[in-house]
């Protein structure tokens, strides 16, 4: 197969690429060709094998509708503190590797939307740092200036998209872990709203904090990994219904009032600049006081909550202390100082604190920081590798403890060749209004993809415009599990919740149906019976519906609280010939009646 050397993994790219007739195989193989040519940098801990990778594209190649999945046959790598199934999962730190039985979630949606997984990447040891170097497999090295950090702690993942060997890369962001290695790196890093993507099946370092992050090459990109993503999931507590927020056109941006670089005046005078562009495209600008945002982000490492990373691996490292590098296991022991009524203390403080961010979100749109205040050599890290680490997590510590959203972007080269970036941070939710912010700001920087030389796409202000959302209640073969669910996840429908009826409905078995569906109709006498509301695009919905067979089709449904969604609802005729199965409550149930019965009939037979 020949290579693609100069083809960009963006995804507007990709897609141009495979219309003009790019068979997918050639980039699969051009990605693992790139991976070996920077083999050096120890970018990856686990690759996928490369002939399966080959043949999943060759799969999804020859499959007509397949060619319709948001990310098809797009490469893309997943952090090593995160679970494929049949996949090792390290953290870093080979004694603690297991092999993982089944997938995350969130990786798994990306699997249903056509993405082909190529491998699992570096990080700082059990997500615990800023800067790339505490990994028994090696220091990631910066994709511009090899004696730089990469950033921390998904460094992986940042240098295999910034590198141009995946098109995105799933990290993790508690404390700024994808967006400093995005900002070193010259890509984007997009931290969403906490809970948005699923966090089940990664390997915690402070789970109420955790949040699922994506490394990208642009905004648009980040934010379309995102939508086919994410979902409601109830195997992880802490996981919410997306919703979207919106914020205005000129915003107002709060920048700090006396910004600190570490003494780094180069990064001062750049952020100024970037102060100066904010202005010229016709952003507001108000100095704010970040006090109180700095003392949220010193809660993180310095307060109680570190206790957290102890609660996620502490009787690990108690088994296997020596099998920890001596940095993240000096960092984890702290918890050790602390004691319950401290972490009271701390949350007291910290609600008083999101008092006081949510007030000054009503005098600002979103926040614009510098992404690190400076960015520090390999050695200089390994002299002072606390310090330095704090350092660098001075605008990111505080966002998810305020239930903040925030999104990394490139803003421009330093004179010493490394690049500087900006984060936008905004309320929970505005993850899309974000997105849509840092796409125009990157547009207008001029800025290359990552390090790649690639251009960025032209910019199209329409095509992350908010979509307008159609809610679908669905009650037998399209529920989670049956064999039509596939109509809804690949078109990146999202479940929201389970719930029933009003109680006047009817349930029927219909008759002739392949797969057996049934047909739900309101009438006198019914019952409350059970559904699945999924939301969906309002273009997706359509094509959707105009594949519906009849006897079915879609009319209004009301649920148990009164509110109406649209849902599959049955002609009456089709009722005719139909087993009346309301008695069971839903479709689940009644399947799984005729399972049980089968059974029963097989452990009778001669």
């Amino acid at each position: 197969m020949s290579a693609l050397p100069s083809l960009s993994f963006d995804l507007p790219s990709l897609a141009r690429a495979y219309a003009d007739g790019c068979w997918p195989e050639r980039v699969v193989a051009e990605a693992f060709s790139r991976i070996r040519a920077k083999g050096d940098n120890p970018i990856w801990i686990t690759l996928a094998s490369e002939h399966r990778a080959l043949e999943r594209a060759r799969a999804l190649a020859t499959d007509a509708r397949a060619r319709a999945l948001p990310l098809f046959c797009v490469p893309f790598a997943v952090k090593d503190n995160i679970d494929v199934a049949g996949m090792t999962t390290t953290a870093a730190c080979p004694a603690f590797a297991y092999e993982a039985q089944r997938t995350s979630p969130a990786v798994e949606r990306l699997l249903a939307a056509g993405a082909i997984l190529i491998g699992k990447t570096n990080l700082d040891q059990f997500a615990t740092g800023l800067v790339g170097t505490r990994s028994p497999y090696g220091a990631v090295r910066n994709a511009f200036r090899p004696e730089y950090i990469s950033g921390g702690s998904s460094s992986g993942s940042a240098l295999a998209v910034a590198i141009g060997q995946v098109s995105f890369a799933i990290g993790t962001d508690t404390a700024g872990s994808g967006r400093v290695p995005a900002g070193l790196n010259n890509i984007v890093g997009l931290k969403p709203t906490r809970g948005r993507l699923s966090a089940a099946g990664v390997v915690p370092a402070c789970r109420s904090l955790d949040c699922l992050s994506v490394l990208a090459l642009t905004c648009d990109d980040a934010m379309q990994v995102v939508e086919s993503a994410q979902e409601h999931d109830r195997s992880d507590p802490y996981s919410r219904p997306a919703e979207d927020l919106a914020l205005p056109e000129r915003m107002r941006l709060g920048v700090p009032r006396a910004s600190e670089f570490c003494g780094d005046p180069v990064s001062a005078r750049l952020f100024a600049k970037a102060l100066e562009r904010a202005q010229a495209l016709g952003f507001e600008v108000a100095e704010l006081d970040f006090s109180m945002f700095h003392e949220a982000g010193a809660l993180l490492y310095e307060g109680p909550w570190i206790a957290e990373r102890h609660a996620a691996v502490g009787d690990f490292l108690a088994a296997h202390a020596n099998a920890v590098l001596p940095v993240t296991r000096d960092i984890i022991l702290q918890a050790t100082k602390f004691s319950a009524a401290d972490l009271f203390r701390a949350q007291y403080r910290l609600a008083e604190l999101k008092c006081a961010a949510r007030a000054v979100f009503e005098g600002v749109d979103a926040l614009m920081v510098p992404t690190a205040p400076t960015v520090y050599t390999r050695a200089e890290v390994e002299k002072e590798p606390l310090r330095r680490n704090t350092e660098l997590g001075r605008y990111t510590n505080f966002v998810n403890l305020l239930d903040l959203a925030a999104i990394a972007v490139p803003e421009s080269i330093r004179p010493d060749g490394l690049p500087f970036g900006v984060t936008f941070i905004a309320p929970a939710w505005t993850d899309a209004a974000l997105a849509r912010l840092g796409a125009r700001w990157h547009a207008h920087s001029g800025m290359k993809l990552g390090a790649t030389g690639a251009r960025i796409p032209e910019y199209d202000p329409s095509r992350r415009q908010p979509k307008t959302q159609v809610q679908l209640a669905v009650v037998g073969a399209h529920l989670s599990g049956m064999p039509l669910n596939h109509e809804l996840t690949g078109r990146r429908a999202r479940l929201l919740r389970a719930t029933r009826t009003a109680p006047d409905y009817r349930l029927y078995a219909l008759a002739g149906t392949a797969p057996s569906k049934p047909g739900l109709m309101r009438a006198e006498g019914g019952r409350a019976i059970e559904v699945e509301v999924w939301e969906l695009d309002e273009r997706d919905f359509g094509a959707l519906a105009a594949g519906i067979p009849a006897p079915l089709g879609i009319g209004t449904v009301t649920l148990e609280d009164g509110s109406e969604v649209k849902g599959f609802l049955c002609e009456g005729y089709a009722t005719r010939d139909a087993v009346d199965i309301s008695s069971f409550g839903g479709w689940r149930a009644y399947v799984g009646s005729l399972q049980a019965e089968s059974e029963f009939s097989g452990s009778e037979s001669p």
